[in-house]
């Protein structure tokens, strides 16, 4: 797939096809790094809230940003309208992928389309994992980062206690105002490029579309 994608990349001139491959290796490398974050992160027990938030956005935020800025180079658009194409995406990027995360442990298993609390059982150190030890008690705290420290077939109740934490704990309420945050930025972006308006309605529903899921 990223053969034939540069493959594509030929249909365009020299100054473009050039513009086009450095954001897109760019944007691979950056991929990739995420996902080293993430793996590493399931070993660590430091990871920090600006830590996860950094792997999210290499991991998926980029790869939005970087989709919505092909979409302006290849209009011939000023280095300032690629620019903000590519923070609006980033931007609602951070914010689909804290989404993902809490619809893993809150969304409703006949429409998400995975297993219910994945990531729980994969012990991934998730915004609601992290905000949940920063905003809980001690004994909280240390009953998280134990249930963390167990495979769920040793405990077939793991994946509702860690729910009832992050709810508990005001985790669940921060994590959706977090989404709501950077889909707020993402808009604020949005606003201030100088397009038309009815240009940038398809743009909007885009971006709504991706908060409105619940799949």
């Amino acid at each position: 797939m990223l053969i034939n994608a540069y493959q594509l990349f030929e249909n365009y001139e020299d100054k473009v096809f050039k513009e086009l491959a450095q954001l897109f290796t760019r944007t691979a490398m950056e991929v990739c790094e995420g996902q080293q974050y993430d793996m590493d992160f399931e070993a660590r027990e430091d990871v920090q809230i600006e830590d996860y938030l950094k792997m999210i956005e290499y991991k998926t935020a980029v790869l939005v940003g970087a989709s919505l800025q092909m979409g302006a180079i290849v209009a011939g658009t000023s280095r300032e309208f690629k620019d903000a194409m590519y923070q609006y995406g980033r931007l609602l990027g951070i914010a689909f992928q804290l989404q993902d995360d809490y619809l893993d442990a809150f969304g409703d298993p006949e429409t998400f389309g995975k297993q219910p609390g994945g990531d729980i059982i994969e012990n991934k150190k998730t915004f609601l994992y992290l905000k949940t030890l920063e905003a809980s008690g001690k004994r909280e705290a240390r009953q998280l980062q134990h249930l963390y420290s167990i495979s769920p077939a040793k405990n077939s109740g793991k994946i509702e206690a860690v729910k009832s934490l992050f709810e508990s704990s005001g985790a669940a309420e921060l994590t959706r105002a977090e989404i709501e945050k950077y889909t707020q930025k993402a808009f604020d972006v949005l606003d201030r490029i100088d397009l038309q308006e009815d240009k940038k309605a398809p743009l909007r529903k885009f971006g709504e579309n991706l908060m409105e899921r619940q799949v």
